[in-house]
């Protein structure tokens, strides 16, 4: 069995100093004392570490291209995104590799062994599903990589972009209650996501304040898409006493269940007033006009491209996590309750 190759982390260990100063010296950067420099150029010849000639290598060599996967390129939100990411990057002479993963966990894997072995100098991951320790794996070989809304807890170590999520869901409901209603339902995402949990917490934190108890009958999982939402919205109309509104926790869901209140005969808002989350590019041009949560995804993207950028150039990273915040965007589909 052959042994496990050094990464930049057991360098760094050994050499008693910090993942940034290596990175400092593998690109022959200043900031380095020449005693430190020397020390660490010692144990990297003596361990036998090398990183990925192709990319930035030993010489320092940059190539100027980025990875940016993807679950897939449709909608106004991974749109969004991409466009923000991609401008970034020209801005500081980077370009994007683009990989759309098709939300398949083997073909996200299959990438992620691409990326250490390929000619990108780092990545940006949008909605990764692979884990912390397939994440970690990354950092421990010096690759730079930043998480852009995490799907799953990332891990120790790893730099992630995201809207927040609680507040966001939280004006969601308040701004229902503040209309009088009292019997709000939810469609969520899948449960063990981030975006669900933390909407979620918002949900239940809102109505708690307003002493409301939640209704299991009324909080349906569903996936995020419109036919989720469309299914769940069916699921809650039959329910023995339909809600009076629906916070969606996103706007594909809130346009499947609106599809499903017409086709019941209900009138938005009159009969049900509904709310997403991610406003949308459609969001204001639907009839009702959605309320919808607006992420600052423009915002995100760039944030994301500044945080790689910094750990490309060696530098330290203030905040591995970092949260922008969302604003309620009140249009037409909510309503005082009647």
């Amino acid at each position: 069995m052959h042994p496990r190759p050094p990464t930049i982390r057991d360098i760094a260990r050994e050499a008693g100093v910090s993942v940034a100063t290596i990175s400092r010296v593998l690109n022959k950067q200043a900031g380095v004392a020449p005693d430190t420099r020397e020390s660490v150029l010692r144990v990297i010849q003596h361990r036998g570490f090398t990183t990925n000639p192709t990319a930035r290598g030993l010489a320092g060599a940059r190539t100027g291209f980025v990875s940016v996967t993807l679950p897939m390129i449709e909608g106004s939100y991974f749109g969004n995104l991409i466009a923000s990411v991609v401008d970034t990057l020209d801005e500081h002479d980077l370009r994007a590799v683009i990989s759309p993963t098709l939300h398949q966990h083997d073909r996200e894997v299959g990438l992620l062994n691409r990326l250490m072995h390929g000619t990108t100098e780092g990545a940006i991951l949008i909605l990764p599903s692979e884990s912390s320790a397939e994440l970690g794996a990354l950092v421990d070989h010096g690759y730079p990589v930043v998480v852009l809304d995490p799907k799953l807890p990332p891990g120790d170590g790893i730099p992630c972009v995201s809207a927040s999520n609680v507040p966001g869901a939280r004006d969601a409901t308040q701004h229902l209650l503040k209309l009088g209603h009292r019997r709000i339902a939810a469609i969520t995402g899948p449960r063990g996501w981030i975006a669900t949990e933390e909407r979620l917490l918002g949900y239940h934190a809102a109505l708690a304040a307003a002493g409301v108890m939640p209704e299991e009958a009324i909080e349906i999982e569903s996936d995020f898409n419109r036919a989720g939402g469309y299914a769940a919205g069916s699921q809650l109309f039959d329910v023995e006493h339909p809600p009076t509104a629906l916070f969606a926790f996103n706007d594909n869901l809130a346009v499947g269940a609106m599809q499903a209140a017409r086709e019941r005969g209900l009138r938005l808002p009159e009969d049900l007033s509904v709310i997403g989350f991610d406003d949308s590019d459609e969001a204001a041009l639907l009839t009702p006009a959605l309320t919808s949560v607006r992420q600052p995804l423009a915002e995100m993207g760039r944030m994301a491209v500044v945080l790689l950028t910094r750990l490309l150039d060696g530098l330290p990273v203030d905040a591995l996590a970092v949260e922008l915040a969302t604003k309620l965007v009140v249009r037409e589909s909510t309503a005082p309750v009647f």
